[in-house]
């Protein structure tokens, strides 16, 4: 493993730690104590918790044990590695919250506000956590290994499974106010899923202009470790032969490709857009419902 994915590697476990605890707050804080029905494995343990009075933190290890085992097979042991450390990161957490809040109710009186908040906290958390490799356990795993094979958006897999288990609270709860809360959240849930997933995956693509093409493509070869592509054109107004550089990069990469190009050439003439999905090397994994298609096309051909 070189360098900079063992970097990759440490910071993954540092934003996962960072999710776990943020959707500790929202489901210790906002959504438990509010009776507010939220879906995945958290919804299945706020049903058994309600009914039953199973801890949660039980009923939530319990439950992934279960799935982990599962999507071992499917996705891998470094997921189910992150995944058993986001669980046991957010069961310890969400003991600390459920101690410090003791008998304390955020939002009491307003269920809506505790929904909208608790969903932005667990969206977040679950969404930050899978664009890391890792899961909250329960629907976030069978969006995971379903998106793996599949290009279907993990917020309307999560959708689907939440649907079904917020239902069925109503057989705990019985009251179908809070059943329609429940709903709301895995609405705005599923939103905040998504913009997380997005957030950390956003590529940008940059065409670069300048004299100085082969200083700053090596530079970026060399310190931002990301590929360049020459291309050969012509300035219409100038008349002149001018050598295009076409990168591929990451967001979060941009600051420091843009930093690069002015310390060698401040003058240069640079277009940089965002780009929805890239597939390849140093980037998202080609899914195996594309690899079908091209595998149906070859053999039409």
């Amino acid at each position: 493993m070189g360098r900079k994915n063992k970097h990759r590697e440490w910071l993954d476990y540092v934003l996962i730690a960072l999710a776990m605890m943020i959707g500790s707050v929202g489901l210790g804080v906002f959504l438990l104590p509010n009776h507010i029905t939220m879906g995945g494995v958290g919804g299945i343990a706020s049903i058994l918790y309600w009914g039953l009075h199973i801890p949660v933190t039980v009923s939530y290890l319990v439950i992934n044990v279960a799935l982990l085992l599962i999507a071992f097979w499917i996705l891998g042991w470094k997921f189910c590695a992150k995944t058993i450390y986001a669980v046991v990161v957010f069961t310890g957490t969400l003991s600390v919250v459920q101690y410090l809040m003791g008998d304390n109710h955020f939002l009491k009186d307003q269920p809506f506000m505790a929904t909208v908040v608790g969903a932005f906290f667990m969206g977040s958390s679950s969404g930050l956590g899978l664009a890391c490799n890792a899961s909250t356990g329960g629907s976030d795993t069978i969006a995971a290994m379903v998106n793996k094979y599949h290009d279907i958006s993990l917020g309307h897999i999560v959708f689907i499974c939440d649907l079904i288990i917020i239902t069925s609270s109503y057989l705990v709860l019985r009251d179908w106010e809070m059943v329609i809360y429940g709903y709301v959240f895995v609405f705005i849930f599923v939103i905040f899923i998504d913009q997380a997933v997005n957030m950390m995956r956003r590529s940008v693509q940059f065409f670069i202009i300048s004299d100085k093409s082969k200083e700053i493509g090596q530079a970026i070869n060399e310190r931002a470790q990301r590929g360049c592509t020459i291309i050969d054109g012509h300035g219409f107004y100038s008349s002149k032969d001018v050598k295009i550089l076409f990168v591929l990069a990451r967001q979060t990469e941009s600051s420091t490709i843009f930093r690069l190009i002015e310390e060698i050439d401040p003058n240069a003439f640079v277009s940089q857009s965002a780009v929805i999905g890239v597939y390849g090397l140093g980037f998202d994994r080609f899914k195996q419902k594309m690899r079908n298609t091209k595998k149906l096309k070859a053999i039409e051909s």
